[in-house]
């Protein structure tokens, strides 16, 4: 019998999802329906796969789906998870985000507790969270400091609308180091963009001490992450480059593999 999931969010990335299950890359499961935020979105994603399209959340839960997936963004994470995960449903989430918050993020632990239920973090753009947590590991047991942080290269283009716009970042001709703070920090700042930040914290020292750096880079295009976490004796360096977002929505393909596969990489 093969497993039940929905998609929560129709756009690139939920997209990517769904047709990935079309094209027979999720052959242990079965795509019961999407929704988002508009409902002529989850139409036409439902449309392009055969599957219903649901009004909203709760309608899609009443199909019975034993996984569902976030594309959607860090408000609908809020707005979803407790209720989800409370129901055993499990959470398979792109916008980690959303728990830059670890007053939500232990709400979100104990609603799957409760319900039985667990939440897949997606590895998203970035990668190696296996490494990163086994640094991490060891520091904890053997009592050692560990600083962890992740440096960021993008193009300018990608600060528009941000607080840290300026015009002049269009025309620079060096690199310009536009963001140093925590991940708590980093979220606060770019809402809807650092996502990357978020999971590297979450895997290492937390949203309050992990490091973020970003550079605007003019004529850059996609996104250059290099990730460190350090502990004496051991060092992990993780660099990720990639020019599309599609590697975020494909890490979440690979995920539900993963789960379905008898020998698993994480």
């Amino acid at each position: 019998m093969k497993t039940k999931f929905g998609i929560v969010g129709c756009g690139f990335l939920g997209n990517i999802v769904a047709d990935a299950w079309k094209k027979g890359l999720l052959e242990d499961y079965e795509l019961v329906g999407v929704t988002s935020r508009t409902f002529a979105s989850a139409e036409k994603t439902a449309a392009s796969v055969g599957r219903a399209a649901c009004a909203d959340v709760d309608a899609l839960l009443a199909l019975e789906p034993e996984y569902i997936v976030e594309a959607a963004s860090v408000e609908a994470v809020r707005a979803m998870a407790v209720p989800v995960l409370r129901r055993g449903v499990n959470l398979v989430v792109l916008s980690i985000g959303a728990f830059a918050d670890l007053a939500f993020y232990e709400e979100v632990k104990q609603a799957a507790r409760e319900g039985g239920a667990k939440v897949h973090l997606a590895s998203g753009a970035i990668g190696g969270f296996d490494v990163l947590q086994t640094v991490t590991l060891m520091a904890e047991a053997l009592k050692l400091d560990e600083k962890a942080g992740i440096e960021t290269h993008t193009g300018a283009k990608g600060f528009r609308n941000t607080p840290v716009w300026a015009d002049h970042l269009l025309t620079d001709t060096e690199k310009t180091t536009v963001f140093t703070g925590s991940a708590k920090e980093a979220i606060a700042t770019f809402p809807r963009r650092v996502n990357v930040a978020v999971a590297t914290s979450l895997a290492t020292t937390g949203p309050d001490i992990t490091g973020v750096t970003m550079h605007s880079v003019p004529g850059w295009v996609g996104d250059d992450h290099c990730i460190t976490a350090e502990i004496e004796g051991v060092k992990a360096v993780v660099d990720i480059c990639s020019s599309t977002s599609a590697i975020a929505g494909w890490s979440a393909v690979a995920l539900l593999r993963n789960l379905a596969s008898p020998v698993c990489f994480y």
